[in-house]
């Protein structure tokens, strides 16, 4: 059961304060027992979809919260070409989300930490700047890295005990 959640209109926030909201929203998948992943997609500073990972849940394998935040800022724009947007998200994105978010024509993807297991982003992939493609991401790394990776590790920590 997914949430939309949106700013003000009138309220601008800062690569921070996206990143601060993909925390909570990957704060939000832990308690729900979900992997702790957020993502948050920001449109003329203004954010249009704030999400988490909802795969237990939902019982999709395709609920990841990158997907789900383009899929959210799709419907609220109108639109699947997402040209302006910024997605803002805890973890590295996967091949799967990778491709949604580089189909979407995303301008511009932040994360927080790299997923060198799965990551497709420059850690095993690199498909948002891939020559062969018609389009590629502009990406950014580490913005509040240590807070992101200390949700992840308390998570599988936990599950470990």
């Amino acid at each position: 059961m997914g949430h939309q959640k949106s700013t003000s209109d009138k309220e601008v926030v800062s690569d921070r304060d996206a990143m601060e909201l993909a925390l909570a929203e990957a704060r939000l998948a832990a308690l729900e027992g979900e992997i702790p992943v957020g993502a948050v997609a920001v449109f003329a500073g203004t954010v249009v979809s704030s999400r988490h990972n909802e795969r237990e849940h939902s019982s999709d394998p395709t609920a990841h919260a990158e997907v789900l935040a383009v899929r959210d800022a799709a419907a609220k724009l109108g639109t699947w070409h997402l040209e302006g947007v910024e997605l803002f998200v805890t973890l590295e994105p996967c091949p799967m989300c990778a491709g949604a978010i580089l189909l979407s024509r995303v301008r511009r993807l932040v994360y927080a930490v790299a997923d060198p297991k799965t990551g497709a982003c420059g850690s095993l992939y690199n498909l948002c700047d891939d020559p062969r493609m018609n389009h590629s991401i502009d990406v950014h790394q580490g913005l509040l890295a240590d807070e992101a990776a200390g949700l992840l590790s308390r998570f599988f920590t936990g599950i470990r005990i």
